[in-house]
């Protein structure tokens, strides 16, 4: 429930709409430079694997999917402390913003010891599900070794929450950058053998995501303790007294945003079987397709952590017309850009795809041709996609993940999902039904959440008047 304020510039709001567009610029430019800095990260080590053989690299691809997996489903715990941080920051609490980091944290280490018996045990588990031996094993003893650093990645991202929620994500960026650095060097240092190392293959590679996974936290831990403004926070102060309400309430919060995300992310791999199915060129049109709308979503995935963020802080304001504005002009940003993009993609299709591939292969024009038409209609995916991103951001921002979660597996599964695999098979339309079915989803995403957030918002703003 929002709060009455009298005066919101008594309480550091500025509610003009370029302050508002101004302050998610100086926010989102960060934001969106480290996911792009850390979508590299994965790029680079698939590269380098990639040239020690066809084993490694297939042994590469299924152990960074299945670490992704276990990561990406716990960073919804993680991704559960901004809302409340920002909350808890608007109102000046900081007692409360403590015990929420200090869950936040206890959180994501409890669900890494959940999860460590499943990594540990993953050469079994890809044997189990139909992988090749040479595979598995390789993919195994990788995971073996870079399963640890999913505790330090974790604690990271609740760090990371934190900061953001202070709207002080330069540094944020900066240190995604170093670690994108010593990676690229330390890999490939590992993996090949230089400087005198000796060549370890793809451990070598795990070694290098441990090292990295661990300096990032290390690295925001340092620069929050030796920082006056995030010192006084005492975030790491009787780190293990236990706040059993705040953990509750971290838990039930992120469980739907880890679910949500989850959902998501699977839709994928999906769409990758069911064109696997159609052939070999459309599954290959379709990786290079999904590669510039995975980097174009960077894009609104770093304006939707603004909008949690600016949405948040304005909530623990009470200041509805600030989460209003704060909506519109990440809104109205993250659309621009997706413009932008779509003509992009319509105008360049083909030589973005070339981009991809050696033109000298006797294969290589059959996949260009494929891919153009995926590649245009990225360009529409891209604007429902990022719109659905965009609300559930803002619905988080408002503490308001249950109900946005519903409304996600509704639209990517029974929406989604099941009219991809109608135009793409008893329609006949082949791989671009499918993307046309996922962007028949993703529209019913973007419309169902955006209807939510502005529903919550004025029930809200009533409650505002009435008490007045």
């Amino acid at each position: 429930m929002l709060t009455r304020i009298d005066n919101p510039a008594e309480v550091g709001a500025n509610n003009s709409w370029s302050a508002h567009y101004r302050a998610s610029i100086t926010l989102g430019i960060p934001f969106i430079g480290a996911q792009i800095a850390q979508f590299a990260i994965h790029a680079t080590d698939v590269l380098m694997v990639g040239r020690l053989g066809t084993t490694e690299l297939a042994a590469m691809v299924l152990a960074a999917q299945m670490f992704f997996t276990v990561f990406i489903f716990g960073s919804g715990f993680a991704n559960a402390v901004v809302p409340i941080v920002a909350q808890a920051e608007g109102r000046g609490d900081r007692v409360a913003v403590r015990r929420a980091v200090r869950m936040g944290m206890w959180a994501v280490l409890g669900y890494g010891v959940i999860t460590a018996p499943l990594l540990w045990n993953a050469e079994t588990v890809l044997r189990s599900m139909g992988q090749q031996p040479a595979v598995a094993e390789l993919a195994g003893h990788y995971l073996r070794v870079a399963q640890w650093g999913i505790f330090p990645a974790l604690l990271f991202m609740v760090l990371r929450g934190f900061l953001s929620s202070l709207q002080r994500a330069g540094v944020i960026l900066y240190v995604t950058i170093t670690i994108l650095a010593t990676n690229a060097v330390l890999a490939y240092i590992l993996i090949f053998g230089h400087l005198g190392a000796p060549v370890l293959g793809i451990v070598g590679a795990a070694i290098s995501a441990l090292v990295v996974n661990t300096m990032s936290f290390v690295l925001l831990y340092i620069y929050i303790q030796r920082t006056p403004q995030t010192h006084d926070y005492e975030i790491f102060v009787r780190f293990w007294r236990p706040d059993w309400p705040v953990l509750k309430e971290v838990v039930k919060l992120g469980l739907p945003i880890a679910v949500t995300i989850l959902a998501e992310v699977s839709l994928f791999t999906v769409a990758s079987l069911l064109m696997g199915m159609i052939g070999t060129v459309e599954l290959a049109a379709h990786g290079i397709a999904l590669q510039f709308a995975s980097v174009a979503f960077m894009i609104p995935l770093g304006l939707a952590q603004v909008a949690t963020v600016r949405i948040g802080l304005a909530h623990g304001r009470g200041d509805a017309e600030g989460i209003k504005r704060a909506a519109i002009s990440v809104l109205v940003l993250g659309c621009g850009f997706a413009v932008i993009g779509s003509l992009v993609f319509a105008l360049f299709s083909h030589e973005l795809a070339m981009l991809y591939l050696d033109i000298r292969r006797p294969d290589a024009m059959d996949v260009v041709a494929y891919a153009g038409p995926l590649i245009v209609i990225a360009g529409a995916f891209q604007l429902v996609d990022g719109v659905q991103a965009l609300a559930a951001g803002m619905l988080r921002g408002l503490k308001d993940t249950t109900v946005p979660m519903i409304f996600a597996l509704i639209s990517y599964w029974a929406i989604g999902f099941v009219a991809a695999y109608v135009l793409a098979f008893p329609l006949g339309f082949g791989g671009v039904g499918i993307w046309y079915g996922f962007v028949i989803g993703l529209t019913a995403a973007s419309i169902s959440l955006t209807w939510r957030f502005f529903r919550f918002l004025s029930r809200e703003r009533k409650a505002l008047q009435r008490a007045a």
